[in-house]
């Protein structure tokens, strides 16, 4: 802030030095491999590269959205068309302003421009990723599903084949690899990608990039931390459930065009909510910078993660709303009506994947707005909907798309739940039906409660219907 006048904000360009121990506990000055002592990364933020690459994903969401589909607009006055998220980490942040620098560079912007809004949380309500430090009941679950993988792959051939690469690099007190082992197996996982992302200067031993050593180790890794997604609906529930019920609200809100597309929390000037500061009555586009976990807890919970590998870097998701065209009986109209919601991942020597939505709708103007939650039938599941409520879902479809590949949630296939002559288009209704499944009437509650049940259910409940 300036000194004078605190009801505005100034800036301060400074640098930044890590301080760390020297061999006799002292204090020195960190350095990169070729003695770089500014501008070096601490442990989880995102690296040059990670700008590098999480810009990239801008700019291919400009060439789809604004040049390709003409859906949103070239140039922009203000932000609040699009919904901008992120999580507490830094991380997240700085992939997502990167991202929407990609997509809205400084020459696309009016001189005029404000700062964007960008929606946080503080962590104990934190729903953009799976949050295990502050949700009891997924704690509980994860680290059970955690020990069964333990237990099925520790003494397995495939672990003393790891182990024949890699142990002598493992520290005294843990030499043996292991699911559970300190590294824990997906650390070791996590670092080799990390390193392989950035060149030989951080380069680890060349046996931890063996490729049978690696497809081993993402194998154990994706059932360690999403098998629980697949196989239970309380994992579903409270590990992504509010997130996806999320995305459903800002969809439903969108064809109800109530404020629940996510408006509000955009619009309005300072200390006020309502329509966007140049007018804007609905929310076109949204960026929500999360992590690869969020990636593929989401895809998993639908059904549309089976065989598929760790979300690589700047991996991303695409979950788009289309409305049947009143002049065609089958086609599709995404540069009118589109929902994307995309997820960029790491890169660099931490974890940086995000995830992003875009979708349109319209709101009333703020003295006229009821609290969004309390409208419409957003939060509603379907089943307990009126007949008319169930048809303002109709003619519209939706399209999930990982790293631009389209991917086709099980529980669409069936007949009447997708677009005639593609199982790939669900309807919103079926869409939604299955996510309702999982969306949880209160997160923090069910997150508290079955604290002294079984971790696994009784069966497999499969995701995706």
């Amino acid at each position: 802030m300036t000194q004078k006048d605190w009801s505005s904000f100034d800036k301060l360009d400074w640098r930044r030095r890590l301080e760390t121990f020297g061999e006799d506990d002292g204090p020195i000055i960190a350095a990169g491999p070729k003695g770089e002592i500014d501008g070096v990364c601490q442990l989880g933020e995102l690296t040059d590269k990670g700008r590098e690459t999480t810009l990239a994903v801008g700019q291919r969401l400009r060439h789809l959205y604004v040049d390709q589909l003409g859906f949103m607009p070239k140039i922009i006055m203000d932000a609040d068309m699009i919904y901008l998220r992120a999580t507490p980490m830094a991380r997240a942040l700085e992939s997502l302003q990167q991202s929407f620098v990609g997509m809205y560079p400084l020459n696309t912007r009016t001189g005029s421009f404000p700062p964007p809004t960008i929606i946080t949380r503080a962590p104990a309500d934190e729903t953009l990723f799976p949050n295990e430090s502050n949700c009891r009941r997924f704690s509980q679950l994860s680290r059970a599903f955690g020990q069964r993988t333990a237990d099925r792959w520790n003494k397995t051939t495939e672990m003393d084949y790891l182990n024949s690469l890699i142990s002598k690099w493992m520290p005294e007190d843990s030499k043996r690899v292991a699911v559970d082992s300190h590294p824990r197996l997906s650390g070791i996982m996590d670092t080799v990608n990390s390193t392989l992302a950035h060149g030989p200067k951080t380069r680890l031993p060349a046996a931890f990039y063996d490729p049978k050593g690696r497809e081993i180790i993402d194998k154990i890794g994706v059932e360690e931390w999403f098998s629980g997604f697949h196989e239970s609906n309380e994992y579903r529930t409270v590990g992504i459930g509010g997130l996806v019920g999320d995305v459903v609200s800002r969809m439903v809100g969108t064809v109800e065009r109530n404020g629940n597309d996510g408006i509000l929390e955009v619009g309005g000037d300072v200390n006020e909510m309502g329509k966007g500061r140049g007018g804007e009555k609905r929310i076109k586009f949204g960026m929500s910078g999360c992590h690869d976990t969020t990636l593929a807890a989401v895809l998993t919970s639908l059904g549309a993660f089976e065989g598929e590998p760790w979300p690589s870097y700047t991996s991303h998701i695409a979950v788009e709303l289309f409305r049947r065209s009143p002049s065609t009986n089958a086609e599709t109209t995404p540069g009118r009506s589109s929902y994307n919601e995309t997820n960029h991942t790491q890169t660099g020597a931490s974890e940086n994947r995000s995830f992003w939505s875009s979708l349109f709708g319209a709101a009333k103007q703020k003295a006229a707005l009821e609290t969004p939650s309390s409208q419409g039938v957003a939060r509603q599941k379907v089943d307990t909907l009126s007949t008319m409520g169930k048809k303002k879902l109709d003619g519209y479809y939706v399209r999930v798309r990982y790293n631009d590949r389209v991917m086709t949630v099980p529980g669409c296939k069936a007949a009447g739940n997708h677009l005639d002559g593609d199982e790939s288009f669900c309807t919103l209704e079926a869409f939604k039906r299955i996510a309702d499944k999982f969306t949880p009437r209160n997160w923090k509650q069910a997150c508290a409660a079955n604290l002294d049940q079984p971790a696994f259910p009784a069966r497999i409940e499969e995701a995706g219907y």
